[in-house]
């Protein structure tokens, strides 16, 4: 079960989420990112934080630390901002921190090069939660002392909004021609070696036990929380097999600019992968 702590101080919103996330400190001395049940997209964002978070973490992927935090609403009572009141005010009681790292940045795939066997490894993991949420527009992950973090996965086992769809999701592709790490030449082969035989029923039962029962509950369709949590062990083993064959990779859309600070590129060579490597990897 994952840790419990209390939020002790509102600190600012988060404005890049369209979740309007907040940093929050608790009573455990530690910062989070906050992410409220009461935003806009419910509480199955916070589900799908929980068990692509906690999964991401038993393959190897640095996902920060979730918690379960409870909030009281009265800590944003001097925030100024009316929308941030009436979120704090409808998210009373449990909600999602993600561990705060500080003096993180942004990834930006022309400042921070990627092996193609982590891309690879991030991009299977991607295409078994059906994350449509990492792509070169909005990449989802940021640099901390020099290592790949992942983060906000609420977008992804969008299945789970529609359970009558969840068996058909199984076998559908992942297109991945946009996937923020494309570039790097994802070798989701050898990812797909690594990591399938480790997606067992048992690691996905004990990784959906972290979700709470109260997030469960009155699901249309099921009786109890824990019938609720087999649908998602069944929907994520029943789309193991296979997988790296659903995998494409095409041309992205369109070529991104770079979002790096100056400091960061000015000794960085820019020009796109296919000019430094002579086409290999790209």
């Amino acid at each position: 079960m994952l840790t419990e702590v209390t939020a002790t101080r509102y600190v600012t919103p988060l404005r890049e989420g369209g979740s309007l996330p907040g940093i929050v400190e608790a009573d455990d001395l530690g910062t989070y990112v906050m992410k409220f049940t009461g935003a806009g997209q419910g509480r199955k964002t916070l589900v799908a934080e929980i068990i692509c978070g906690q999964l991401a973490r038993r393959l190897g992927l640095r996902v920060p630390d979730l918690v379960r935090m409870q909030l009281d609403p009265v800590i944003g009572r001097s925030e100024p901002d009316q929308e941030v009141q009436e979120l704090l005010k409808a998210s009373g009681g449990l909600n999602l921190g993600m561990d705060f790292l500080p003096g993180s940045i942004g990834f930006d795939p022309l400042a921070y090069e990627v092996t193609s066997a982590e891309a690879g490894r991030i991009v299977w993991f991607d295409a078994l939660v059906n994350n449509v949420d990492r792509s070169w527009r909005n990449p989802n992950m940021l640099v901390w002392h020099g290592d790949l973090w992942l983060i906000d996965h609420g977008a992804s086992m969008i299945w789970h909004h529609n359970w009558r769809s969840a068996a058909a999701s199984a076998e559908k592709p992942y297109d991945a021609s946009d996937h923020a790490l494309a570039p790097f030449g994802p070798d989701v082969t050898a990812a797909d070696a690594a990591l399938a035989p480790l997606v067992t029923e048992e690691l996905l039962t004990e990784v959906a036990a972290d979700v709470p029962d109260e997030w469960l509950a009155d699901e249309p369709g099921f009786e109890t929380a824990e019938e609720v949590r087999a649908a998602y062990v069944g929907a994520l083993l029943s789309r193991v097999p296979g997988l790296a064959d659903r995998i494409t990779l095409g041309p992205r859309t369109e070529r991104p600019a770079s979002n790096a600070p100056g400091w960061l590129t000015e000794h960085v060579d820019l020009r796109p992968r296919t000019a430094r490597t002579g086409g290999a990897g790209a």
